[in-house]
């Protein structure tokens, strides 16, 4: 129960902090509750697909499928996020002038907002389908029952979900005129980590070399597997032990955004 729990937990953590960060970033949207539950049920039944499909998937190219997929799932969830940020960027306070104009602004808005769907579509897909693979993991190699996978899933996807909504509820607190700076900068780490686990995935699937590794070691400073290391693998990726080649990824994605948007930011 206890494993399952913690599983659950991270997994939800990770899915509700984006999914709690996005719906901050796009407070002025309208409509935008119901384009990031459009998301998350499509997430949900796209876990449900990917773990019923999980030996085939296994199987594809030399036994590499499933790194090839979280790989795939990963880089559109990075483009998703760039771009939303490079467009909010462009027109987040042109969208927050025309709020009263609910015809424009929704016109606007659901350009930006069906990048993030996709997003945390992609986000839930694949913390859904990693946690029902652990699950059948657990299931097999020990002796437990569902009863016991059940409560423990429970009660890591309501301490999962709570942590999303504090985070939510205190990035809306924030003042509007700081608002937009704020979360644009937390989507730019959110994809910089997301950046970072795709570049691990091909370097374990032997598609990218390491270069060095690891490039530093802060494990004694803030563990990975203690509570803030946790919480800040689910909020930016983090990693003890990084290779060159994770923060060149990250770094890439950083640079390239921040540029664009600031370029946005100016043409308009």
């Amino acid at each position: 129960m206890l494993n399952a729990a913690l599983i659950v937990f991270r997994e939800t953590l990770e899915a509700a902090l984006i999914i709690g960060i996005v719906a901050a970033a796009t407070r002025q949207i309208p409509r935008r509750g119901l384009w990031i539950s459009l998301g998350v049920v499509l997430g949900l039944g796209g876990a449900v697909v990917i773990a019923s499909l999980a030996g085939e998937i296994g199987q594809w190219a030399n036994g590499m499928g499933h790194d090839l997929f979280n790989a795939g799932v990963l880089a559109v969830a990075v483009v998703m996020l760039a771009w939303h940020n490079i467009w909010m960027a462009g027109h987040g306070r042109q969208l927050a002038s025309d709020a009263r104009n609910l015809g424009s602004s929704a016109a606007k808005g659901e350009l930006a907002i069906s990048a993030v769907t996709v997003a945390v579509a992609l986000t839930v897909l694949r913390e859904g389908s990693e946690t029902v693979l652990f699950f059948f993991g657990i299931f097999a190699g020990a002796q437990v029952t569902v009863l016991s996978l059940a409560e423990g899933a429970a009660l890591g996807l309501l301490g999962g979900a709570i942590a999303g909504v504090l985070i939510y509820r205190g990035l809306m607190r924030i003042p509007v005129r700081h608002f937009f700076t704020v979360t644009a900068w937390l989507l730019l780490f959110v994809a910089a980590g997301m950046a970072a686990q795709l570049a691990q995935i091909l370097i374990q699937a032997d598609l990218l070399p390491p270069i060095v590794q690891p490039l530093w070691d802060t494990s004694s400073l803030v563990p990975p597997d203690s509570s803030l290391g946790t919480l800040l693998h689910a909020l930016v990726g983090y990693e003890a032990q990084p290779s060159a080649t994770q923060v060149v990824f990250a770094g890439l994605v950083i640079v390239g955004v921040f540029v664009a948007s600031r370029r946005a930011r100016r043409s308009h």
